[in-house]
């Protein structure tokens, strides 16, 4: 490999760097929803009232605090919790399967908490009014519910909850959950009144101020997540707060029509609370912000109904509240519920977040799932992956690295060529091209397999990142959360001292690092050790720094994320290893480790004043 290629693979890695470092310092903007899409139609009759309004009128977030209220039992394989018969708000709700953190006494996840604890998070259901009808009318959020039959909410065991306005109109609400996470909700309105009852059922997910634990990375995106008619939006919390006041929504807010299918809810990097309304039929979703009340909410609307005297009418929709599970949300796509007929919910899938390169990052996680599902290991898994990544771009390496080995079979000839152009930098790049074409070499394809490895790296980080299956995943002993750094460190000689490690994202951290960043820098030293260093001192100084600038710039992520780089590396060194073994060149592997720890003479300047000797 002659300088030439040397510099190209160079300016490669640089620019590597330098994308990380432009991504850390400006990440791009998430997608916002259209400020300008159309406001709500007439035949959706009026928008429920703002957070802010008064609890007669249907207020999302001043009832009084819901844990005082009545409540229902939820108890299901995945879920605990409880419903409130103030407004039949499902707004108590946690994860029996995810604890907050490794810890032995550790509490399990919680997703929703009531009006009256911090961070209120919930959801709620209601009908608004149109035609003659008031909110007074129909339930909403401050409604006293009275239940029907069984007290707790489980799979197989729906509740039934009832209210009667006194003026003609009986509402009766359902609701039912299966093993997983998705809640169904169907609303009946009995009119036993004289006259024609107008009115359209909606739903509610409102979060009482940003959540306390959010990430920050432009790596994940938390906040809203909806999507209408195949088109994704993702808005985060700041660009919700600062949508246009809307006069009919009494506050801050966007609307957007769909005709056939969507979903509209929050997501955070793991758990996500997503309204799903009826799949086929037309809705409104709503993306609203009450800077009085500091509530974030999202909203469904479907059509308005018009309920005869003596009829009844049904409608239903689903919410999902629970973990951002691949395989349970694909179910849910595909067939719409898991263990349970339902109408498929177009691009659920979508509600994790794929990132720019999804092309790459939804077939390499599909392929991560079924490893760890058939090997029962993470860690193993990621390793396989690798041989199945190196396995399939395995021809165009090969193509690479015997490129390399005849750019050094081409090495007495390029020195040769160099002897003849002297200063004459035109003369050695020409006859440099025409050997090349001659010889049927190209100097850049030794570029090729680290142009590859950019966007793979890049999706497989996403997939380490925000995919739940890698969070708390155990590889072998004191790696036990594949999702975060190495908690190995120097500082306490990987456990032998008798003090704790430094804390992850500290200074000390960046510095004494563990052990898989160490090992991540000795592969990539030998990997580079397989070709001489380069003659130019500057390249030389770079190359030989390059290895251990990594192992500490990788040294506080994942170590999924790291464990993926040892394996290519040593799987980088056996193939070219074996290819230039192949073609005639053994490389010189202890020779050019010993010559980096020799101590090299200054190279003399010439002095370009002197004349040369008469003979």
């Amino acid at each position: 490999m002659d300088d030439q290629n040397k510099n190209l693979i160079l300016a490669t890695v640089l620019s590597f760097l330098v994308i990380m470092v432009w991504f850390v310092l400006f990440p791009p903007p998430e997608p916002v929803v259209d400020p300008n899409a159309p406001a709500v139609t007439a035949t959706q009759g009026v928008a429920p009232p703002a957070a802010t309004e008064p609890a007669a009128t249907s207020d999302a977030g001043t009832a009084a605090p819901t844990a005082e209220a009545p409540r229902l039992t939820i108890d299901t394989p995945e879920l605990t919790g409880s419903v409130s018969l103030l407004g039949g708000r499902i707004d108590d709700l946690q994860l029996k399967s995810y604890k907050q953190t490794l810890d032995e006494g550790s509490d399990i996840v919680r997703l929703l908490a009531p009006v009256g604890q911090s961070n209120a998070y919930y959801a709620l259901f209601g009908w608004g009014p149109a035609g003659s009808l008031n909110f007074e009318d129909v339930p909403g959020a401050n409604t006293e519910w009275m239940p029907a039959g069984g007290g707790t909410l489980s799979p197989g065991q729906p509740v039934t909850l009832r209210w009667d306005n006194g003026k003609g109109l009986l509402f009766t609400r359902e609701i039912s959950v299966d093993d997983h996470f998705m809640f169904t909700v169907t609303e009946t309105v009995q009119n036993t009144g004289t006259a024609e009852a107008r009115l359209f059922p909606y739903g509610i997910v409102a979060r009482h101020g940003k959540p306390t634990n959010l990430e920050n990375f432009f790596v994940s995106h938390e906040g809203v997540v909806a999507r209408a008619d195949g088109k994704l939006t993702e808005t985060d919390y700041d660009d919700v707060a600062g949508l246009p006041l809307v006069e009919r929504e009494g506050a801050q807010a966007v609307v957007v029509e769909a005709a056939t299918d969507g979903w509209i809810g929050f997501t955070d990097k793991y758990w996500m609370t997503v309204l799903v309304p009826e799949q086929g039929k037309p809705f409104t979703s709503v993306t609203k912000f009450v800077p009085q009340a500091n509530i974030y909410q999202t909203e469904t609307r479907q059509a308005v109904v018009s309920v005869a005297p003596g009829a009844s009418v049904s409608t239903s929709q689903r919410l999902f509240a629970g973990a951002k599970e691949w395989e349970t949300i694909r179910a849910y796509q595909n067939d719409g519920a898991v263990g349970a007929a339902g109408q498929p919910i177009a691009g659920f899938i979508d509600a994790i977040d794929w990132g720019w390169f999804f092309f790459l990052t939804k077939p390499i996680f599909a392929l991560l799932h079924w490893l760890n599902a058939s090997i029962g290991n993470m860690g193993i898994a990621i390793i396989a992956l690798t041989f199945i990544l190196k396995l399939l771009v395995l021809p165009l390496a090969y193509k690479s690295y015997v490129s390399m080995a005849r750019m050094k079979e081409l090495q007495p000839e390029m020195e040769a060529l160099k002897e003849r152009a002297g200063d004459d930098k035109q003369m050695m790049q020409r006859e440099m091209m025409k050997l090349y074409k001659d010889k049927k070499v190209n100097p850049a394809a030794g570029c090729l397999p680290i142009l590859i490895q950019i966007p793979i790296f890049f999706a497989l980080y996403k997939v380490i990142f925000v995919t739940i299956e890698l969070r708390h995943a155990p590889f072998f002993g004191w790696l036990n959360d594949l999702s975060a750094p190495d908690t190995s460190s120097i500082f306490n000689l990987f456990g032998l001292l008798p003090w704790a490690a430094p804390e992850p994202g500290s200074i000390l951290a960046l510095i004494f690092i563990g052990v898989l960043p160490i090992l991540l820098g000795i592969t990539m030293w030998l990997q580079q050790k397989l070709n001489p260093a380069p003659t130019d001192p500057t390249q030389q100084m770079i190359f030989a720094w390059m290895p251990w600038v990594f192992m500490f710039m990788l040294g506080g992520f994942a170590s999924g994320l790291v464990v993926y780089w040892i394996t290519n590396n040593i799987i980088t060194f056996v193939q070219q290893y074996a290819i230039m073994l192949s073609h005639g060149h053994k490389p010189d592997l202890f020779g050019n480790i010993k010559s980096g720890f020799k101590k090299k003479a200054p190279v003399p300047v010439a002095d370009k004043s002197a004349k040369p000797k008469k003979k």
